[in-house]
């Protein structure tokens, strides 16, 4: 059974591992132990007392960003990003969050998908955004911003 809870800098190994195992380029240690406190919050799924994914958002203002999801690929396509992101949007609710936003890479079909069906919504481009392998991109391939509105009230 998945369970949740927030974790700090003691799992920054674990995370790192998750990270590195899901990206072609990674967030370097440096960048992930700056996402730990302050204005970044995170939830991380366990798998009994094993990690197997996170995410970690940013408050910016009234806006929560989503800055990144990882669930490690033995365990992907079993529900657990889907739970993560679910959780997400309700921490947003719950602390009044105005909007969601999040960037994903043009070719990240799947993650495309499971923003989609959650309700984002594609607001823009970031033309080449992201590092990339892949030879036809010149070094980079272009970014997704997707937004979801919360809490509205024209009353």
């Amino acid at each position: 059974m998945i369970n949740f809870k927030a974790v700090d800098e003691s799992a920054i190994e674990q995370l790192m591992a998750i990270e590195t195992a899901c990206h072609s380029h990674p967030w370097t240690l440096k960048t992930m132990s700056s996402c730990m406190g302050g204005r970044y919050f995170n939830l991380a799924a366990f798998n009994e007392s094993t990690l197997v994914g996170f995410y970690i958002g940013e408050k910016a203002g009234p806006d929560f960003t989503l800055m990144d999801i990882c669930v490690t690929p033995s365990e992907q396509g079993k529900g657990i990003a889907r739970q993560l992101l679910s959780q997400f949007i309700e921490y947003g609710e719950q602390q009044n969050a105005e909007n969601l936003f999040l960037e994903v890479r043009e070719t990240n079909a799947r993650a495309i998908k499971l923003y989609e069906l959650a309700g984002f919504t594609q607001m823009s481009v970031r033309k080449n955004y992201y590092p990339s392998d892949d030879e036809t991109k010149n070094g980079f391939e272009d970014a997704i911003l997707m937004g979801m509105a919360l809490n509205l009230d024209f009353s």
